[in-house]
């Protein structure tokens, strides 16, 4: 368990990540020119208890904060690094979590990404953490992806030319980045996905967006043996007394598998299309996993699915509901043991500009008993703040 660091380092890194951000921030390009551009994220979040399966520290901590440099090489190509600042633990972590080259200038809508990215699967997965309307991502992403997955390989992907937006994507990844330790060796690349997504406007007011996801990895996560001596057999449908030992991880998946599908469906509406005034915005995910490892059968399988709601009722004033549910099977040796848990958080968002949020959400844990960290309630605060140029977030 490494050592907690002073209030004093914690503040001390938080001034040195905002004076890198200020710097960034001053060396924009003048308007309308192509040269690089660069951007800073700020991220400080105060949470009262630690959730299960969460992703946020008790206490003060600097959130997925990050650097950002983006721009075109030549005319063929553009590029992106990020470099992301956040504590765990009471330590300061650093990393890169983007580090690519796509092409701009392919035929008939093709777009080709190599190097380090996040995954397009679902629907939150592509944009940053701090872009989201809640301060924790629903349960399905802080399991089944440790929140925000990015890995290092391709990706093609095709959009229609046609009236309706129709995407169709494919990536080949390391995989090292979602399970990092594996029963066997896998060399080489250890995850493909499938993407399909479509959308469209209704009138003024709607917009809608369906996709799909199919994610085959070669990446059996490897288990630590148990032993329970005292035990008796046929306890495998258990879902409540059992205590997964490496529930809680930092980075990665906690709960894997060799299939997973994911189904995720958003509508807006905004009155005569002004979404800067008045907006709502409804999401609804589901995935499943199945092949857990060599010991799984038919059965033995990971669900989980979030349902939000989100109203901006004033260009300032945002205020949000979500429910999510989870429930998996842990491995105990050569069986499994059922796990469910249920979230549902409240919040309310003030943003007083496009670089800024201040959050206050409370959120409320049942059926943890399988978790060693299940918090009954838990309330955050998350302040955001942007400098600099920062990307367009998706729909």
């Amino acid at each position: 368990m490494p050592t907690r660091s002073s209030p004093a380092r914690l503040r001390l890194s938080i001034a040195l990540l905002w004076a890198i951000a200020a710097g960034s921030a001053l060396a924009q390009p003048r308007p309308g020119t192509a040269d690089w551009q660069f951007g800073a994220v700020l991220d400080l979040t105060h949470t009262s208890r630690e959730l299960a399966v969460g992703t946020r520290d008790a206490g003060l901590q600097l959130g997925h904060s990050d650097l950002t440099a983006s721009g075109p090489l030549g005319s063929a190509l553009r590029a992106q690094l990020t470099a992301t600042f956040e504590t765990h633990e009471g330590k300061l972590e650093r990393g890169i979590e983007e580090a690519w080259l796509e092409t701009t200038r392919l035929p008939a809508g093709l777009t080709l990404r190599a190097g380090r990215f996040a995954s397009q699967v679902g629907y939150l997965n592509a944009q940053h953490p701090h872009a989201d309307d809640f301060v924790e991502r629903p349960l399905l992403y802080r399991g089944f992806f440790g929140g925000h997955w990015t890995d290092d390989g391709l990706r093609l992907n095709w959009t229609a030319p046609t009236p309706m937006y129709l995407m169709f994507g494919f990536e080949a990844l390391r995989g090292k980045r979602l399970v990092e330790e594996t029963a066997e060796p896998v060399g080489g690349l250890g995850i493909t996905t499938l993407v399909a997504k479509m959308g469209a406007d209704i009138g003024r007011s709607h917009s809608w967006q369906l996709g799909l996801s199919h994610i085959r990895s070669r990446r059996e996560a490897a288990v630590e043996p148990e032993h329970h001596d005292d035990e008796e057999a046929g306890h495998d449908d258990d879902e409540d007394d059992h205590a997964d030992e490496h529930a809680h991880g930092h980075h990665g998946a906690q709960f894997s598998g060799r299939r997973t599908w994911m189904v995720d469906a958003t509508w807006k509406w905004a009155p005569e299309g002004n979404n800067r005034e008045r907006q709502l915005r409804v999401s609804l995910e589901w995935a499943r996993i199945s092949g857990l490892n060599r010991h799984a059968d038919a059965g033995d399988r990971h669900q989980a699915h979030a349902l939000s709601v989100v109203w901006r009722w004033r260009a300032d004033w945002e205020v949000g509901a979500r429910a999510d549910w989870l429930r998996v099977r842990m491995p105990h040796e050569e069986h499994f043991h059922g796990a469910r848990l249920s979230e549902h958080a409240l919040m309310v968002a003030w943003k007083p500009g496009h670089m800024q949020s201040l959050r206050l959400q409370l959120s409320r844990q049942r059926n943890g008993a399988a978790f060693d960290d299940a918090a009954k309630r838990a309330l955050q605060l998350q302040y955001v703040l942007a400098f600099g140029a920062h990307g367009a977030h998706s729909f």
